[in-house]
């Protein structure tokens, strides 16, 4: 795994980065093959003392992404890292047990037991409870905001007048909205 740490309002010592890295690294041990990624670690103190960290790692198949609001900067790290193995465990299993129904290889490691979530029985398969089929009309993003807001959703999906790729508008949970652009 390749690092890419990086700090807001606080300067990352040598001692932070070797404690992220060697925290993070250990998810490597849930891949068949050496993880060729690289891993975005963002880390912030606001003025309120309180520290976020945000983790991304981006690979080929999925992308996992955790943050955690602490007091503690390394305890910060400890749970991330801790959400990250969750999400692992969490997507080997489905993937595992869509392998077994399709006789397939996953990315892996068969020797690692998924761990299950104290969750309700019902959440453990994925069920698409309503589905909707609507044309999307060519617009810009502003557009799309207005309209996202006008129906009352967290999200909206368009085609992009100028590129005429589908698009989505998203509310960010400060408050301000995020663009996904598809190519």
């Amino acid at each position: 795994m390749n690092f890419n740490i990086r700090g807001e309002n606080i300067e990352v010592t040598p001692a932070l980065r070797e404690y992220a890295e060697k925290k993070i690294s250990k998810l490597g041990k849930y891949f068949r093959e050496e993880l060729n990624a690289t891993v975005y670690v963002n880390l912030k103190v606001y003025n309120d003392k309180k520290t976020k960290v945000e983790v991304t790692i981006p690979l080929s198949q999925l992308t996992l992404r955790a943050e955690e609001v602490n007091a503690d900067m390394y305890a910060g790290i400890d749970l991330i890292a801790d959400k990250l193995e969750r999400q692992i465990r969490k997507y080997k299993t489905r993937v595992n047990r869509k392998a077994r129904e399709l006789k397939e290889n996953d990315i892996f490691v068969n020797g690692v037991t998924p761990v299950r979530e104290k969750e309700d029985k019902n959440n453990d398969e994925i069920e698409i409870v309503r589905a909707k089929r609507f044309d999307l009309k060519p617009m810009d993003s502003e557009e799309a905001v207005l309209q996202m807001n006008l129906l009352g959703h967290d999200f909206f999906v368009y085609t992009d007048a100028e590129t005429n790729n589908t698009n989505i508008v998203y509310r960010r949970k400060d408050g301000r909205y995020g663009l996904i652009e598809t190519v």
